[in-house]
């Protein structure tokens, strides 16, 4: 199956199915000598995984993350890391009537006009369980970048229609929702409740923050930084919109008014996101993305078979309410995954 590879310098390849053996991602590019151990995945796997938060789907999995190769006596060798997440709570029975009708929001529908033949269960290669790979991923770039003390950090911006009217970063970890603002908190989790008691789903948006980038990450024309980032971003699979700075509020702007005054301290605003030109300016990178509603939903819906007649699906099987927020270290892996892509790609060129 082709489109399963990101990156150029530090590349990446998932593989794996949600019902399958399990997940995994080889990576090339990782420079050698770089201390990795299985325990240094645990903290970002944790926050990936199911069945803590109420907006979880009660799927339990360890995720614990086995280095098959690359690493010899807990360092890098420079050769292609392979990483493995195994599968272990699967209950594929919910998923037999997905043999025969496509999920109304899914990817059933253009999985099988493309392929005619994938693996149903869970959603396969489209589910949601392919991203704890790229978590896995993200743990190998966050490793490279750590010289630049570069930061990657995402929070829920807005949850089923409640948005935050402040920012406090240290409230984060004390709400299910990695809310900084704990009023809005407490309505999304109300939020929350109502969705899950009608048997429906949210959407939200996630806001992504990088301090600490350097100027001149980003190639010009195609392979811009934002592109590449917005690319990634716009892979994982429950995204349907990404901004950078300013973004489609830009539209509403003037010249005089959207761009970002140069002084000799730096920029005083930053209506760019960080990126001119599509190259880095050592501002702060600035990302929003929009995530839809998780489409398995136990509500009756219509649909077609693989035949094409109208039919009427209502799924059962376990299900999250929200990809918020187990989405937000996927997001944040992505983003330093181009990170570290672009940072080799930029070595190449300092260093001649």
């Amino acid at each position: 199956m082709a489109g399963s590879a990101l990156g150029s310098l530090f590349r990446i390849t998932t593989f794996g199915e949600a019902h399958g053996e399990g997940i995994g991602v080889v990576i090339d590019g990782c420079p050698p000598r770089i201390g990795l151990m299985p325990e240094d995945f645990a903290a970002d796997m944790k926050r990936r995984r199911p069945g803590a938060r109420p907006t979880d789907t009660p799927r339990r999995e360890k995720d614990q993350v086995h280095i098959f190769s690359g690493v010899f006596e807990g360092l890098t060798t420079g050769a292609p890391i392979t990483l493995l997440v195994k599968n272990g709570d699967v209950d594929s029975r919910p998923y037999e009537v997905l043999r025969s009708v496509a999920r109304p929001g899914h990817a059933d529908y253009t999985y099988y006009k493309k392929y005619e033949h994938f693996d149903f269960r869970g959603g396969g290669r489209a589910s949601a369980r392919e991203t704890a790979a790229r978590v896995a991923a993200g743990v190998v770039a966050k490793k490279i970048m750590e010289p630049l003390k570069i930061h990657v950090s995402a929070y829920t911006l807005e949850l089923g229609g409640v948005r935050i009217d402040k920012v406090d970063m240290d409230v984060i970890d004390q709400n299910p929702f990695c809310c900084p603002d704990p009023v809005a908190a407490e309505s999304m989790e109300q939020a929350v409740k109502e969705a899950g008691a009608a048997h429906d789903s949210l959407g939200g948006i996630v806001e992504v923050r990088v301090t600490g980038c350097p100027p001149g990450l980003g190639e010009p024309v195609f392979d811009k930084l934002d592109a590449d980032l917005a690319k990634a971003l716009m892979s994982v699979g429950a995204v349907k919109g990404v901004e950078v700075g300013a973004g489609f509020g830009a539209a509403l702007l003037k010249g005089s008014q959207n761009n970002d005054p140069i002084t000799p301290e730096g920029f005083r605003t930053n209506r760019s996101g960080g990126i001119l030109g599509g190259i880095s300016n050592g501002d702060d990178l600035v990302m929003r993305v929009a995530v839809k509603p998780i489409p398995s939903i136990g509500r009756e819906q219509d649909t077609v078979d693989r035949e094409g007649r109208a039919t009427r699906l209502r799924l059962t099987g376990r299900h999250d309410v929200s990809a918020i927020p187990r989405i937000i270290p996927v997001l944040e892996a992505m983003v330093m995954i181009v990170l570290a892509d672009h940072y080799q790609r930029f070595k190449s060129i300092s260093q001649g």
